[in-house]
């Protein structure tokens, strides 16, 4: 498996003090993703994989729905620093 480096937006001292930040959490979720997505170019049948990247991204949604809300300054900042697609919102 090929060792790749992942973003690093958030500088550890903020990572020390603001782990429950929605920020936090969505570059977390981010790097899992990205991670993950890899782990399954190799291995395509990883059904629990499969299944555990639909649950983070899932997660990653709701929590960038929610920022979007809260704070459309910071969301649209973060979404271009990830290099990550705005999710299609639902009518409702």
């Amino acid at each position: 498996m090929v060792k790749t480096s992942f973003i690093s937006v958030i500088s550890q001292e903020e990572k020390q003090e603001k782990t429950g930040s929605t920020d936090f959490q969505i570059v977390s979720f981010t790097n899992k993703i990205r991670r993950l997505t890899s782990h399954l170019e190799l291995h395509r049948k990883d059904h629990l994989s499969q299944r555990g990247l639909r649950k983070i991204l899932g997660k990653r949604q709701r929590l960038l729905v929610y920022l979007s809300k809260k704070n459309r300054v910071r969301y649209k900042e973060l979404i271009s620093q990830l290099d990550i697609r705005e999710p299609k919102t639902r009518l409702s």
